[in-house]
């Protein structure tokens, strides 16, 4: 097996996920760019340095997700960090405004088709993906997995009146609740096999995601899922944090 440390990032191709993937290959890493559609993948790794290639990895195609697993184990032979960064907000055409985009998602409104489209990516993707990959992983003598969340998605922060953003809980909240739900799932689940499981809040950033509304840089995103996915022998399983510190669920 060779000694480089490997990372997959899944959305790898452009915004957080590609700040994520550049980040971890200058630490050096052999850094693999999940991405739904190839070519794309491509050109992002052309950015992140000669030691990263592309994969095709669509998370809500489990034959996508089984052929990405069988590839990394082919080509590769390991496996030591995994980040669960693919995600979307919603299901309706692209360039809409942010606050139409969480009125359509709010529970009393949004349909259960838009509810299953962003739960597929953003749940049960990543248990698909973290299941898969669970056998290189398992071989890695220190592996962790980074799942990238969202503050809104905490259920303490929004149960405070006083928090204005609560007025935005909706479907894609939800759906970022229900990962941290998982994050604590698979933490307690994998903690006696030493693999570290936790969630970051990358925070409000300027990404296709919220049509490039948001306030923060990627680089200041990825900041707290690199040093998650960094996490020494004594570092934490379980937690979901940002770059201030731990984040309340």
């Amino acid at each position: 097996m060779p000694d480089t440390r490997v990372a997959l990032v899944t959305g790898a191709n452009k915004g957080i996920g590609l700040q994520i993937a550049k980040d971890l290959a200058a630490h050096g890493f052999t850094v693999l760019l999940g991405s739904r559609n190839l070519e794309r993948g491509q050109a992002a790794v052309k950015s992140v340095g000669a030691d990263a290639r592309a994969i095709q990895l669509d998370v809500t195609d489990q034959a996508s997700i089984t052929a990405a697993a069988e590839r990394i184990r082919h080509e590769v032979g390991r496996l030591d960090v995994l980040v669960n960064n693919a995600g979307i907000t919603n299901a309706g055409k692209p360039g809409r405004p942010l606050q139409e985009m969480a009125k359509s998602g709010l529970m009393s409104v949004v349909s259960l088709d838009e509810v299953r489209t962003v739960w597929e990516t953003n749940v049960f993707g990543v248990i698909a993906v973290t299941q898969a990959m669970l056998p290189l992983l398992r071989q890695a003598p220190a592996a962790r997995i980074v799942n990238i969340s969202s503050g809104g998605g905490s259920l303490a922060l929004n149960a405070n009146p006083e928090n204005p953003h609560r007025r935005m809980f909706g479907n894609y909240s939800a759906s970022k609740s229900a990962l941290n739900a998982i994050t604590v799932g698979f933490g307690v689940d994998l903690e006696s096999e030493g693999i570290k499981v936790n969630a970051a809040d990358p925070g409000f950033t300027q990404t296709d995601l919220n049509n490039n509304q948001g306030t923060g840089t990627v680089e200041e995103a990825a900041r707290e899922p690199v040093r998650l996915a960094l996490l020494g022998a004594d570092g934490p399983t379980g937690t979901f944090s940002n770059h201030n510190g731990p984040v309340p669920w």
